[in-house]
């Protein structure tokens, strides 16, 4: 695992997702109530960028399609089995960093 910097906290204000490239991935960052959630930023279903989707709760809909996925696991909303990486996350001297492998 690679511990690689994703952003200052400022740039994803609450309530909102971006599209970060870090660690030689494209990750979805998210801000939810002021805790920072990343998952893969690839929706599996026909690769929408998540990080552009709408965030409601923990929750994102793809922008393309609207498939839901829950940004703290990385979960489908609809089928949990179905699911795409998740990101361990801390924050430190207002940087978000995410462990990558």
């Amino acid at each position: 695992m690679a511990r690689v910097s994703l952003g200052r906290t400022a740039e994803v204000p609450a309530g909102e997702g971006r599209v970060v490239e870090a660690g030689g991935k494209s990750i979805a960052l998210f801000n939810v109530d002021g805790t920072y959630c990343a998952i893969a930023n690839e929706c599996p279903h026909r690769g929408g960028p998540l990080g552009e989707g709408d965030l409601e709760g923990t929750v994102v809909a793809c922008p393309w399609h609207g498939w839901r996925w829950e940004v703290t696991t990385g979960a489908n909303a609809n089928n949990p089995a179905v699911t795409v990486a998740c990101f361990a996350v801390s924050v430190a001297n207002e940087e978000v960093f995410a462990e990558i492998a």
